[in-house]
């Protein structure tokens, strides 16, 4: 039996201080086998693999069953381990091997990057090891014990040494949990394999940290032993049924940077990328550089004084913390102080792991954003790419559609709609390139026109297609099962599934129309709120009042939910009882109501005179919330009926009250054609025919009236209530009320104030307050 000559590497991933050891442990062993961690269904395509890409890529694979839907990442950059152990270890003639278990194997089912390291397991370890070596996070201290550069270059056997020790300390007596062990169990095998292979010299085994301390034992623990009949243990085999593969994708610094979520991701990859090709020394300035010149061009003054406290700031931290020339974190800790001229109220980024706050001061976004870098991989030419790749290029080509100008699309002439199908069916899938700005979205007034932005892809087309392979081998079929899992996800919610059934129809995916029209009218009756299934109602006219475009009008079960939808938001409006403040999708739920009695009445079995009674009831019921009462009652003035007293004469019934905004704000929503209508009659002023001027003239005495606090305290709601006039009818508005006034301006000036216009009366009424204050006092001004 032959000695065991195995050595185990158990490296932190995307670690330049790891992938150089990899580097020169094979320069100094010659092993005859390198193992790495990856999947195993990969050996036969390392060619592939190893063409010449442009780094960072990505293998992504994917499973899709009638149980179980899969995707997982397995990445690479320059300074990866595993990578490096590849090049490296074919470079050096030894046989290189990836061990682990494919990608769509059930061990990786509650996971989508085989490289995300387990540290929740391994946290208090971890938290242990920062108390004693005095460090914010856990990236400090790895940068601390095995980044930072030493005089003279790190010693291999003691890195080596250090890391078993860390990573046999971190992860300690964990026990590993089934997903772990069977990949373990798995990678052990190709260990025991490669020692049983005649002739067989060293075997250097590259692995994450974590799995190092169970794999020597698993190796030691069971006698070298044959595979497959080449002497390798067999791969695991999709099931017949299942659709599983796995494709190179170009790759991003972004997606790698532990900064923006990634579990496993070194942050600051930029940064390494320039420690990997240049050095630590040069990597710093080019790190300052970098982050002086972003903020220069965002407007940031950054002088020569600020840089030079920067790096006397690091260079006394590095002494502080003893290390041989400044390192990442004390760089970033000289900038910090030097560049940051107020105080922030949250620890800095580099201090923990994981995104950044929305609060994160704009400085220090530039400063991780800088030791990020905006590398895009980029594969190469010969790279085997899925049918939908080939498939999307040429449709594209076929449109004309280049991405490098806007189009409009006129979708009642056949062109137009392919275009407009095909560019829909990228959206779902969310593949860059365009973005839609204007087109048929709900039941307004029909529109048959679209209009597409292009948006920058930078690289990121060909990976978000090759992804969606995972959906299907065309693009007409990756849409269609994007959309039912767009079903699957909105289960019984009537607002997303209206979504996906508008979805459906503007990819052209008909076969899709017939369940989701049925599972939509089964959600009416579940519906216990109006604003949901005010949504899907809009959807559902957005599609009637577009027949000539989409042709789905003559849809019998499109009639149903319609029909169904607009007794049941009426239903559950008149149930409603209590409650303060504005509900904006209620408010929309009405105005769909308006909008199916004004244009699909065809539909309905309510008739006009049946839903103005209900909103009769509705704005008369005290109990129901002021916007609904006010919506109700501009539903009944938009159909041409209801209650008796007019506009203005509603307004005074709630003038006084704290409901007056919400009132108003329900009843713009449905008839804001009540106070930017000419005026019915002569002394529009005086508010008797409640239009026009009249209301315009009721609502400028009801609030010149209001004492100061009540004005106050109604003041958000009143804004929310005219926020939906359009910023013209707005500039109309105020034009009149200085009319009224007798006074000379501009509307538009008085619209933009140079402030909130709820912080200028809090400040004016802070004024009055203090200077009230004052003569109370006797220190008031002087005459």
């Amino acid at each position: 039996m032959s000695t065991l000559t195995a050595r185990f590497l158990g490296v932190r991933h995307h670690s330049p201080a790891c992938a150089r050891l990899v580097s020169r442990t094979i320069a100094a062993l010659r092993p005859s086998h390198v193992l790495v961690e990856g999947p195993a269904d990969l050996n036969d395509r390392l060619g592939e693999l190893l063409l010449g890409h442009r780094l960072p890529i990505a293998v992504f694979g994917h499973y899709r069953d009638a149980e179980r839907t899969a995707t997982s990442w397995t990445p690479f950059c320059d300074y990866s381990p595993e990578w490096v152990a590849l090049t490296e270890g074919r470079a050096a003639g030894a046989q290189v091997r990836f061990i682990d278990l494919p990608a769509w194997h059930p061990a990786f089912a509650d996971r989508s990057n085989r490289y995300a390291d387990a540290e929740a397991r391994y946290e208090r370890a971890t938290a242990r090891l920062c108390d004693r070596f005095g460090v914010d996070s856990a990236d400090a201290l790895w940068d601390r014990m095995f980044e930072a550069p030493e005089p003279g270059g790190q010693d291999d056997a003691a890195l080596a040494e250090r890391l078993a020790l860390y990573f046999d300390v971190v992860r300690g007596d964990t026990v590993a949990d089934a997903s772990d062990r069977a990949r373990e169990e798995y990678m052990a095998s190709w260990v025991r394999a490669a020692l049983a292979e005649p002739g067989s010299g060293d075997v250097l085994v590259v692995t994450g940290g974590f799995h190092r301390p169970a794999l020597v034992a698993l190796t030691a623990a069971a006698p070298p032993a044959c595979g497959a009949a080449d002497g390798t243990p067999p791969v695991p085999r999709p099931p017949a049924d299942a659709l599983a593969g796995s494709h190179l994708v170009p790759y991003s610094f972004h997606q790698l940077d532990a900064f923006t979520g990634y579990q496993s991701g070194m942050p600051s990859p930029g940064f390494h990328q320039h420690v990997w090709e240049h050095g630590p020394a040069t990597a710093g300035d080019l790190l300052v550089q970098d982050v002086t010149a972003r903020l220069r061009s965002r407007g940031q003054h950054v002088s020569t004084a600020s840089l030079i406290a920067a790096r006397a700031t690091a260079q006394g931290l590095a002494a502080l913390r003893g290390h041989h020339r400044p390192a990442r974190l004390d760089l970033l800790d000289g900038l910090a102080g030097a560049l940051l001229d107020e105080s922030v109220d949250e620890p800095l980024p580099w201090t923990r792991r994981g995104p950044l706050h929305p609060s994160t001061h704009p400085v220090l976004v530039e400063m991780v954003a800088a030791g990020c870098g905006d590398r895009t991989g980029r594969l190469h030419p010969d790279t085997p790419v899925p049918p939908i790749v080939h498939d999307v290029a040429s449709r594209l080509a076929d449109l004309g559609l280049d991405g490098t100008r806007a189009v409009t699309l006129r979708l009642t002439e056949p062109g137009g709609l392919d275009a407009s199908r095909v560019l829909h069916r990228l959206r779902v899938l969310g593949v860059p390139g365009y973005t839609r700005t204007r087109g048929p979205v709900d039941g307004a007034d029909p529109e048959a026109t679209e209009r597409w932005e292009p948006q920058p892809a930078a690289g990121g087309r060909e990976a978000a297609l090759i992804e969606a392979s995972a959906r299907g081998m065309t693009l007409e079929d990756a849409a269609a099962t994007a959309l039912g899992e767009q079903v699957r996800a909105a289960g019984p919610a009537p607002d997303a599934l209206a979504g996906a059934l508008f979805d459906a129809v503007a990819c052209g995916a008909t076969g899709l129309l017939g369940p989701l029209l049925a599972d939509l009218r089964t959600a009416v009756d579940r519906a216990a709120a109006p604003g949901p299934l005010g949504e899907a109602l809009h959807t559902a006219l957005g599609l009637w009042r577009h027949d000539r475009v989409y042709g789905v009008a003559g849809d019998p079960l499109l009639a149903g939910f319609t029909d169904a939808a607009v007794a049941r938001v009426l239903w559950l409006a008149e149930g409603l009882h209590g409650g303060t403040g504005v509900d904006l999708g209620r408010l929309r739920a009405l105005t769909a109501v308006r909008d199916a009695v004004l244009h699909a009445a065809p539909l309905l079995s309510l008739d006009r005179a049946a839903v103005t009674a209900v909103c009769g009831r509705i704005a008369a019921d005290a109990a129901a919330p002021a916007d609904l009462r006010g919506a109700a009652f501009g539903l009944c003035r938009a159909l041409g009926d209801g209650p008796g007293e007019d506009t203005a004469a509603a307004v005074r019934a709630v003038a006084g009250t704290a409901a007056l905004g919400d009132w108003l704000a329900g009843l713009f929503a449905l008839a804001r054609e009540e106070l930017t209508a000419p005026a019915a009659g002569p002394g529009g002023g005086g508010g008797g025919s409640g239009r026009g001027d009249g209301l315009l003239g009721v609502l400028d005495v009801l609030v010149r009236e209001q004492p100061e606090d009540e004005f106050l305290a109604g003041l958000p709601a009143l804004r929310q209530a005219f926020a939906w006039f359009p910023p013209r009818e707005r500039e109309r508005i105020a034009a009149r009320l200085i009319e009224r006034q007798g006074l000379r301006g501009s509307a538009r000036g008085l619209l933009r104030t140079p402030a909130d216009p709820l912080l200028i009366a809090r400040a004016r009424r802070l004024e009055d307050d203090v200077r009230h204050l004052l003569d109370r006092h006797g220190l008031g001004a002087a005459p």
